[in-house]
């Protein structure tokens, strides 16, 4: 069916396009006897505003980009949940975009959203992000801007972050507190800010306890999956069998780990103790229940589209604005996988 128009309307009955437009905008000058026939032909006829001509007159289009390395994960879900539900509140549309990890993808991407004139962009790099072109494209054009989690420090935009490092460090601690010294860590890709500053923490714990670095004790992932989990808890027990504690990237790798000891009855933590990060929901229901460190996901959607709101009204109202970075609380939540030694 072809779309109806202003025109049409105000052809049928006999009135101005003006007039028209004002009906459905209820404009006070214009009668209710107007209004009713206006509304109701529009009714009757399917009309809808065309969006491109409000965008064009507000200067808005009511919509932001999204863009995540993935959703399947459980903390960038809690994340989209976070941030969807709020810019509903505030009557945005947010599209989500998806960079399945990859720099090349991230960029057009950018350019897309760039290209849809949204209001604002709100980003979480890709593993493989070693160049800031794009991300210097948006600031150049002026769009409101924030990133979250993965993030590239250098870049003069608004952030969400926590700190890692100290997330990471209290992590360890823990399972020094607990009684085990001799820990692997199972890292991150060499590029993402956040799995360099977990590994800094990492071995920070270790420097503050007077525990020797042992480099061979570190072992990186590429694409922090579950199987990573598996195959590098079957590699530290061949070259370190003396392990008594791993301390994993996230809750995913974690989650690995505990599926090959417990395939291959390694005692967790009699034998060994795991602790991940992020605080997955899976992570109360496995046996043993993992420690991990809790990162407050739907507050920091939520936190991050109230950043770029605020940014986007300062630039709509051409106010000046100044990024600004936020960092949330973390804690670690023991459970059965970090029991203390001397309990056990």
């Amino acid at each position: 069916m072809k779309e109806a128009t202003l025109k049409e309307i105000a052809e049928k009955l006999g009135i101005s396009i003006t007039t028209v437009s004002k009906a459905l905008k209820d404009y006070p000058d214009v009668s209710l006897k107007t209004k009713e026939a206006v509304i109701s032909l529009a009714k009757e006829l399917n009309y809808s505003p065309n969006s491109f001509a409000v965008n064009l007159r507000t200067k808005e289009s009511k919509t932001i980009g999204l863009i995540i390395p993935e959703i399947v994960h459980h903390f960038f879900s809690n994340v989209i949940n976070g941030i969807v539900a709020e810019a509903e509140k505030n009557g945005y549309l947010v599209i989500i975009l998806q960079s399945n990890e990859s720099l090349e993808l991230e960029k057009k991407q950018v350019a897309l959203l760039i290209n849809k004139r949204v209001d604002g962009i709100i980003i979480s790099l890709s593993n493989e992000s070693n160049d800031d072109s794009h991300l210097m494209e948006i600031i150049a054009r002026k769009i409101p801007f924030v990133q979250f989690d993965k993030i590239a420090k250098l870049i003069h935009s608004s952030k969400v972050v926590i700190n890692d490092q100290i997330a990471a460090r209290n992590a360890v601690q823990h399972l020094i507190d607990n009684g085990y010294r001799k820990i692997a860590h199972i890292r991150g890709p060499l590029n993402p800010q956040n799995a360099i500053d977990r590994f800094i923490g990492y071995k920070k714990a270790l420097e503050i306890n007077n525990i020797p670095f042992d480099p061979s004790l570190v072992y990186t992932c590429e694409k922090v999956t579950f199987q990573e989990g598996i195959d590098f808890a079957k590699q530290i027990m061949a070259d370190h069998p003396d392990v008594d504690g791993i301390f994993a990237i996230t809750d995913l790798v974690a989650v690995g780990v505990l599926s090959y000891f417990n395939d291959i009855g390694i005692k967790i933590p009699e034998q060994v103790a795991v602790i991940g990060f992020s605080n997955w929901f899976m992570s109360q229901v496995l046996t043993p229940k993992l420690s991990t460190v809790d990162q407050p996901s739907h507050e920091m959607g939520v936190t991050s589209f109230k950043l770029l709101l605020e940014e986007m009204n300062c630039h709509k109202k051409e106010i000046p604005f100044s990024p600004r970075t936020i960092e949330l609380e973390t804690k670690v939540i023991a459970r059965e996988s970090t029991f203390k030694k001397n309990n056990i």
